[in-house]
């Protein structure tokens, strides 16, 4: 266990960016919080996006606000007169720019990395293909019920340069990230790392190979020392192999429940368990836990080692894990209309979140399928589907592909817009039946993003 008095507060290590010329790729949330917080730092600030203005004026708006110089629709050669370039987690390191930049011997630092430079306090880092962002809100939330301080931030609400210099010695950042956010990382120090899970997504940023998206995902324990803790899932193939094959530095907490553990948490005759330095701690009874489903299981997992390794006691984290519910757009309840239960989980953008969240309800699902494909397979699903789905609702620009990989196992229908698909799945349920929106898409074929795509569901049921 790392007691708080016992953390070194992670300091700004040869960073100081005053007077220099930096550049950001990227002028949305991440992008505009970083510029900002190196201008605060006295450094003079140049942001280029690509795409066009109006899709990104109130982050524009802000830029104007502060002085700082930005160019849309395209990358010009100002770019690359810089001393440094910071790249936000949508801009990938195969762009032509970025690749100029690196040519050039140029520096290329994420926001992530950036942010960490400015930040005294202790970094409890969360990444996972699945499950990231509950358990970081989990965390969050054991934290404050703690009444320990700390900001939640990263791929989750905030951007971390825009809370970090919120942040003291005596407080913690909790911040969920991706792959993309670790890919340009230097210095970036976690004294509690998490990896959750590692399965197949995002791969056509990583030109189709797994072990780049891999090697993406490790970068998250690569700073840490010894007395750091890593917390990783030992069930999981995939994320044991990596982790174990890795040598990591730092203190290694498995979870699982297939096996119980010297140093870790496990499930024990219907209880969860962890044990930490040797001591062994009843946490709660499985049954007890508020939010569904076996991934949940271990997201309770990975979230109570990682609040109990900063000091959190048994009696409070017992009292969140049977009250916290969970996220908006993951597994959500919404609403209950004539016996039919719709449930929002537009944060699953890949197949095994799906793969998941059909085996968190024992009632008929009309499972919502589509949007953006990302080089989906979904025979993975077919067991399960055949199990639990009573119907599908292809939704999106990739509803061809689910009613052909569906046809024959159960029912398909397509629907052309999200109105048009709960009104197809009100018609097909009955009472008892569940609608659940867990598309295994991306979102940006309809809209912006996974939570506008919930947003506008939920609205559509409220609205039944």
């Amino acid at each position: 266990m790392i007691a708080a008095e016992e953390i070194e507060p992670v300091v700004m290590q040869n960073k100081d960016v005053a007077g220099k010329k930096i550049s950001v790729l990227g002028g949305a949330r991440s992008g505009v919080a970083v510029a900002e917080l190196l201008a605060a730092h006295g450094a003079t600030v140049f942001v280029s996006d690509s795409t066009n203005p109006d899709k990104i004026e109130q982050y524009l708006a802000e830029l104007r606000s502060r002085h700082i110089g930005y160019e849309t629709g395209g990358h010009s050669q100002r770019v690359l007169d810089t001393d440094m370039l910071v790249i936000s987690p949508g801009v990938p390191s195969t762009v032509p720019v970025v690749r100029d930049a690196a040519n050039r011997g140029i520096p290329i630092f994420s926001e992530l990395e950036v942010a960490s430079w400015f930040c005294a306090a202790p970094i409890i880092a969360i990444t996972g293909t699945n499950g990231k962002t509950t358990t970081t809100a989990l965390v969050g939330r054991i934290l404050s019920d703690m009444h320990k301080k700390h900001v939640v931030a990263g791929n989750i609400g905030n951007a971390f340069s825009t809370v970090v210099q919120d942040l003291d010695e005596n407080s913690y950042a909790v911040l969920e990230v991706s792959s993309f956010q670790l890919e340009q990382i230097d210095t970036f120090h976690p004294v509690v790392a998490a990896l959750l899970n590692i399965t197949p997504d995002h791969l056509d940023r990583y030109d189709g190979e797994m072990k780049k998206y891999i090697a993406a995902k490790l970068r998250i324990f690569e700073r840490q020392e010894a007395g750091d803790v890593l917390i990783y899932n030992y069930d999981d193939l995939e994320t044991r192999n990596a982790v174990e094959g890795s040598s990591p530095k730092a203190n290694m907490l498995a979870f699982g429940m297939n096996r119980q553990f010297d140093e870790g948490a496990y499930v024990e005759r219907g209880t969860l368990v962890a044990t930490i330095n040797g001591r062994r701690l009843e946490i709660i009874p499985v049954s007890e836990i508020s939010i569904p489903g076996i991934h949940n299981l271990y997201n309770s997992m990975a979230g109570s080692l990682a609040a109990l390794s900063v000091g959190v006691i048994v009696p409070s984290l017992r009292a969140t894990l049977r009250n916290f519910r969970g996220v908006e757009h993951r597994l959500e309840f919404v609403r209950t209309v004539n016996g039919i239960t719709y449930v929002n989980d537009s944060k699953a953008t890949n197949v095994d979140s799906v793969w998941y969240a059909l085996q968190a309800y024992k009632a008929p699902i009309i499972l919502f399928l589509g949007g953006r494909d990302k080089g989906n397979d979904y025979s993975r699903l077919f067991d399960l589907v055949r199990q639990h789905v009573k119907a599908i609702i292809a939704i999106g620009e990739s509803a061809e592909k689910v009613v052909r990989s569906f046809t024959g196992i159960v029912p398909v229908k397509s629907a052309g817009s999200m109105e048009a698909a709960v009104a197809a799945a009100t018609v097909s349920a009955s009472a008892g039946d569940i609608v659940l929106l867990s598309p295994a898409c991306a979102s940006f074929d309809w809209f912006q993003n996974y939570e506008q795509r919930g947003r506008v569901f939920k609205e559509i049921v409220h609205a039944l």
